[in-house]
């Protein structure tokens, strides 16, 4: 069928192949179905615009660091309150696939795990290309290989085991890509003599191969943004979507896009992200264990009022933590677009029906509180979880596809109430920091052997969760805080308590729990705080 997003124009693409030098130890069976000389190309031209506004922006980060390690606290800016005080500009309509959004399933591109998430009965599928996804070459070709496949209805897959998968369900969730974070370089693609921007990577490949394929079948191209830290780093953003669908002759604004609130700066600048985007916005998501993240790295280093006690007790009822989703709904509803809730780490273990009790209790009483806050939809990590989420949402909005109506006059916009960061009876014990040891150096081992997400004492993990560990380490050693048990938290008692955890783990063959304590000891324990953990284990260990 013909698509009423799709022009007949076009503009011809700046040659750019030429350019172009693949760095990869191998080559990727289907590589060159995704590496077309006409996709490097786009990719090239949408880089030559991103690469040096990229590394400007990222030097804007590390000032603004900067500025917060002085004392300098972000606040709503000045300099756009034209923008927050206008009432008029809404954002564009939600586009087809996108109006009922009230589960979302995430997870990683991997051919077997894509189709359980087609399978699940989602709404929606955020395919993870980011924080789910440990970007070995390999994974980086074959993500896109599978979402190619998927999107036209030929995806399958037999185990070793001879276990074979397929798609089933009738109706399928709609797509909606995550590509890797503006701080992301893509080693093994360089353009003369500088790595590809990952995002531009993950983005263009993604767009160009299924733009069209997608809106053909009554859908578009969606994305989600992570880890963007100002309305700046989204008008690059929307500057990109232009260059795409203007060299792809696809209609302006077809292009949509989440952006994950999960920076702290951020969060004062949510309504100026939308604007920026607004013709190509699809909403702001609660991202919720990136926004521990990076609060507790922007504040590493301003003493007691900002260390955050255990993981466990920073629960979504914080007051920080509920000024930051209720003003996220408010921003949302305020511009049309949706309010999307934070994932429940939670995972029912069929083998232990005690687990599963809990983890579904969990999962409600968490999805209960989002959709009584107005939010439109809210994600989840496991199949399994996908009719409690959307059993509740239904409760809430009956026959409404979403509470897009529900406007939340009643909160008041309040830059303070974002930083006060104390939580009532919060403690540092003995058993979190051992917790964040235990559950770094397990992420980071499977992190190493290709997987993104992971499962670690019935809770899915991934990127975002080993950042909070490694980084309560590195913060609680540098305040030498004590825990509630007398132990002062040092290099020593550190490495103790790292001899411990490696100890009682079950060994096995090609594992790599001695690189992972290596490498969690180099994030957690070094003297400068290194901005993501990721980016070191990826440099020295991803081929």
């Amino acid at each position: 069928m013909t698509s009423p997003y799709l022009s007949t124009s076009t503009t011809a693409r700046a040659p750019g192949r030429e350019r172009v030098i693949i760095r990869a130890d191998r080559t990727v069976p289907g590589q060159d179905r995704i590496l077309t000389p006409e996709a490097l190309d786009f990719i090239v031209a949408l880089n030559d615009l991103a690469a040096r506004r990229r590394d400007a922006l990222l030097a804007d980060r590390a000032e603004r660091r900067a500025a917060i390690g002085r004392g300098d606290d972000p606040t709503f800016l000045p300099e756009t309150r034209h923008i927050r005080a206008d009432p008029t500009w809404q954002c564009a309509p939600p586009a087809p696939g996108l109006v009922d959004r009230r589960v979302e399933i995430t997870g990683p591109t991997e051919r077997k795990m894509t189709i359980n998430a087609l399978n699940s009965g989602a709404a929606t599928w955020l395919a993870d290309l980011e924080d789910a996804n440990q970007p070995a070459w390999r994974n980086v070709i074959e993500g896109q290989l599978n979402l190619y496949d998927a999107i036209r209805g030929r995806i399958s897959f037999t185990s070793p085991e001879g276990k074979e998968y397929r798609v089933t369900a009738e109706h399928t969730p709609t797509i909606i890509v995550r590509p890797r974070g503006w701080h992301y370089d893509e080693k093994h693609l360089w353009v003369g003599p500088t790595p590809m921007v990952a995002a531009v990577v993950d983005f263009g490949l993604y767009f160009f191969h299924n733009a069209r394929a997608l809106l053909q079948r009554g859908r578009g191209p969606y994305f989600y943004l992570p880890k963007i830290e100002s309305h700046l780093e989204a008008r690059l953003w929307n500057d990109l979507f232009v260059l795409a669908q203007e060299l792809l002759g696809i209609r302006r604004g077809t292009i949509r896009a989440t952006v994950l609130i999960e920076t702290i700066t951020a969060a004062f600048e949510m309504e100026e992200i939308l604007y920026e985007l607004r013709e190509h916005s699809a909403g702001l998501n609660a991202g919720r264990w990136d926004y521990l993240f990076s609060i507790i790295k922007n504040y590493r280093d301003r003493g007691p009022d900002f260390v955050l006690p255990d993981r466990a007790q920073v629960t979504m009822t914080a007051p920080f933590m509920r000024s930051y989703t209720e003003q996220l709904v408010r921003a949302c509803h305020r511009r049309g677009v949706h309010a999307m809730g934070g994932m429940a780490a939670f995972i029912p273990n069929r083998r232990k029906p005690e687990v599963t009790e809990n983890a579904l209790a969990r999962v409600r009483a968490d999805k209960t509180r989002e959709a009584g806050d107005g939010f439109d939809g809210s994600w989840v990590a496991h199949p399994d979880l996908v009719p409690i989420c959307r059993e509740v949402f239904d409760e809430h909005l009956g026959d409404r596809p979403n509470q897009l109506g529900r406007q939340r006059e009643d909160v008041e916009p309040d830059d303070r109430s974002l930083l006060r960061l104390g939580i009532e009876d919060a403690t540092i014990t003995d058993a979190g920091v051992r917790t964040n040891i235990d559950v770094g150096i397990r992420y980071i081992e499977a992190w190493l052997r290709g997987n993104g997400a992971v499962a670690i004492h019935d809770l899915m993990e991934d990127a975002a969760t080993a950042e909070i560990s490694r980084s309560q380490i590195w913060q609680w050693r540098n305040a030498g805080v004590t825990t509630a048990e007398g132990n002062r938290v040092d290099t020593a008692w550190l490495q103790q308590i790292f001899d411990e955890v490696v100890a009682g783990l079950e060994r096995f063959d090609g594992d790599r729990y001695d690189d992972a304590r290596e490498l969690f000891g180099q994030v957690a324990l070094a003297d400068e705080y290194p901005d993501f953990l990721t980016l070191p284990a990826y440099q020295r260990y991803v081929s």
